[in-house]
This record gives C-alpha cells, sequence and structure tokens, in this order.
C-alpha cells in the first residue's frame, strides 16, 4: 500500500474513492444511487437487449454451481418456500395447484376442440366436389362482331 502513496501524507486511488464514495453518500442519500442504477440499467437494458441479461445469468447460475454444488440451489430453494409458506400460509399452495391444474384442464380442451374443427375441415373439403374453376378474365367478355368494335365516325 505504501507503493501507492506517491508523496509523504497522500492517499492511494482506493482511499481517495472510498472517501469520495462516503462523501457522495453522505451529501445525496440512498435515493441518489437508487436512480442512477435505475438509469444504468436501463441504458445496457437498450443498449445490449435482453439476450445479455440471459446470458450473464446463465454465466453467473454456472459459476455458482461450479463454487458451491446443485446442493446449494436444493438449500435455497427449500428455505424460499418455506418463507413462502410462512408469509402466504400452506392453503397457498393448495390455491395454485388448483389454479395451475384448472388451466391445463382448460388448454387441454381448446387443443381437443382446435383437433376436432380441422378435421371437420379436412373431412368437409374431401367430401365436397371440386367446383369448376373461375372464366379468365377474356372469357367474360361477350364476343363482338366486327363492325361494332370500332364506332363509326360521322363528320
Amino acid at each position: 500500500m505504501q507503493q501507492d502513496k506517491d508523496n509523504k501524507g497522500s492517499m492511494t486511488v482506493a482511499e481517495a474513492g472510498r472517501k469520495g464514495g462516503e462523501t457522495v453518500r453522505n451529501e445525496r442519500g440512498r435515493e441518489f444511487y437508487e436512480t442512477i442504477g435505475r438509469k444504468g440499467g436501463a441504458t445496457v437494458k437498450a443498449e445490449r437487449g435482453r439476450s445479455f441479461y440471459e446470458e450473464i445469468g446463465r454465466k453467473g447460475g454456472e459459476t455458482v454451481k461450479a463454487e458451491r454444488g446443485a446442493k446449494f440451489y436444493e438449500e435455497i430453494g427449500k428455505k424460499g418456500g418455506d418463507r413462502v409458506k410462512a408469509t402466504r400460509g400452506p392453503n397457498f399452495y393448495e390455491e395454485i395447484g388448483r389454479k395451475g391444474g384448472q388451466k391445463v384442464k382448460k388448454l387441454i380442451e381448446e387443443g381437443k376442440r382446435a383437433a376436432r374443427a380441422l378435421q371437420e375441415a379436412q373431412a368437409g373439403a374431401a367430401a365436397a366436389p371440386a367446383a369448376p374453376a373461375a372464366p379468365a378474365a377474356e372469357e367474360e367478355r361477350a364476343p363482338v362482331a366486327a363492325d361494332e368494335a370500332t364506332p363509326e365516325r360521322t363528320e
């Protein structure tokens, strides 16, 4: 640390940064950091898009898994489940299970209806005789006699 100091009594870059950060915190407060954090996050999102966050999240998850193991995820999952149970009560899981089951049932019924409608449409198309082709544009006009084709001029 002593090597980072240029002159006797001066501070290191780390010390100066820490001192400056403390001064800003004391002058502007926590909200300032929240505001600039949100602005920075919005800028990164606009510049890099959603895939950037997906990528860094995946990399972070892989790093945590390598450092702490799969058991870590089991532990934090259990802690989270216990916290939800404590705050929302044990009936919460029954409720979301019932809602999920109802949603699945509804989706299955919609899928079956769509499949039946498709089969009926295909069966109806196969049973119906083919319609004659529409006449071409020139066939639609009535034939014109040669003397009617050009109007006579009377001058």
